[in-house]
């Protein structure tokens, strides 16, 4: 068990979140309910999970959470591009988040090969 607030990778995932929800608070009233929960949602899963894990007894548990935080990384990226070709967000605000998410799946996976190896 550790302390989630210490691990870089869950602060610069927080990080994304409220950047999202700052880009989605200009998106189109009608789209609350559609892609703006949709991307919030799949963003926040990610230092959620990194959170939730960090909870748990077991390195297998952890890693399972690291695992589902991976998962919503590679959500939130698809929503990004949906974005992007919706025009709610700009070709360089996507590529400078595309650029964190990466990132942070790089850091996931890297995090999840060491729990497991211990």
């Amino acid at each position: 068990m550790q302390n989630y607030k210490e691990l870089k990778v869950w602060e610069k995932s927080h990080q994304l979140v409220l950047e999202i929800y700052r880009l989605t608070a200009k998106f189109p009233k009608e789209e609350i309910f559609g892609v703006t929960s949709q991307i919030r949602r799949a963003a926040a899963s990610i230092p959620a999970n990194i959170a939730e894990g960090c909870g748990k007894k077991s390195q297998l548990d952890f890693a399972n959470f690291l695992n589902i935080s991976l998962g919503s990384a590679n959500e939130t990226d698809y929503f990004l591009l949906l974005c992007t070709d919706l025009k709610y967000i700009s070709e360089t605000e996507f590529l400078e988040l595309e650029n964190t998410i990466n990132a942070i799946k790089a850091m996931l996976i890297n995090l999840i090969t060491k729990v497991r190896s211990k």
